[in-house]
């Protein structure tokens, strides 16, 4: 009997790149909560022509997942079927302009903050309270500290799912809270943001403000990603996961923050189930103490594993 043909990865049928292209890479290293399964493809791209030049020709029924810094991201344990898309050096050149600042996709938003700052411009300075990169930023209308993407953003530059490379004005994006409406399977490559001449020291200072708060009251330092729910209207997400009991709690290596109670934390031995799952059991609680229903901020893709531990 012939021996059965081996059956071919998704790799060997993929267009070729400029970048880097992996089968079965790991990526919980790349995410901030070091958790999660394998992409069945990882794409770093050269820069954005080698990435519409693939998406160009890349058959339509292979999906598509773009991840950024991964700092507001929770990969499930099964891993991320088809293609993720992580953009890299080639995506990431900032350009000081008079009145404003033009960012590649996978720059840091702290990054673009201090880029402004040195060059004496204002309103950017939210930027650097915000963990992940500028690609995130947009797609999430990212926000904080009296400031969001949808007040700054001129426009963004969006590679389709087709391989079209559109600018698309802010007023185009459906900014709302924590969300932009980007074209379907749309990836930010670039974006510019405004900004005026300010004080270079008064610019600083508020930099300055903004890292000692997020010092003092988030747990900077610990294995976590960020504001897990959105804020309610007129309400503010910490203080109802506080009120339904549920600072400190555990399920698994996952921990509701002590400091922060709007954040995850892996202590160490958590898997992306027990976050999830101390997550979604965070919901219930609230719902059945305050009857609010709370939308997770923190993005969650791909195929989940082993079902969590019970809840401590």
């Amino acid at each position: 009997m012939m021996p059965a043909a081996p059956i071919p990865h998704l790799i060997d049928m993929l267009p070729p790149v400029r970048g880097r292209i992996q089968a079965d890479a790991s990526l919980a290293p790349t995410t901030w909560f070091r958790v999660g399964g394998d992409a069945e493809v990882l794409l770093r791209p050269a820069d954005t022509d080698d990435l519409c030049s693939f998406l160009a020709v890349l058959p339509l029924e292979v999906p598509v997942t773009a991840i950024g810094a991964a700092s507001n991201l929770i990969v499930r344990d099964g891993g991320v079927s088809g293609v993720v898309v992580r953009l890299a050096r080639g995506c990431n050149a900032i350009a000081v302009e008079p009145d404003g600042v033009v960012a590649g996709a996978a720059a840091l938003d702290a990054t673009v903050a201090e880029h402004a700052a040195a060059a004496g411009l204002a309103g950017l300075e939210f930027l650097s309270g915000i963990p992940g990169a500028i690609g995130g930023a947009v797609a999430m209308n990212a926000g904080a500290y009296g400031g969001d993407v949808s007040g700054c953003l001129d426009w963004a530059e969006i590679a389709t799912r087709s391989g079209e490379l559109l600018r698309v004005p802010a007023e185009n994006l459906g900014l709302a809270y924590r969300h932009a409406a980007l074209p379907p399977g749309g990836i930010v490559v670039r974006a510019r943001f405004r900004a005026q001449p300010g004080d270079a020291a008064t610019i600083a200072g508020r930099m300055a403000e903004i890292r000692a708060s997020r010092e003092a009251t988030q747990p900077v330092r610990a294995r976590t990603g960020g504001s897990t729910f959105r804020n309610p209207p007129g309400m503010k997400a910490w203080e109802l996961i506080d009120a339904a009991g549920c600072r400190g709690l555990m399920r698994g290596g996952a921990q509701v923050s002590e400091k922060h109670c709007n954040f995850l934390i892996n202590t160490g031995s958590a898997s992306a189930a027990d976050i999830e799952g101390l997550g979604e059991e965070v919901r219930r609680r609230v719902h059945a103490a305050s009857g609010v229903t709370l939308d997770w901020e923190i993005r969650r893709i791909g195929i989940p594993g082993a079902r969590p531990e019970a809840v401590a």
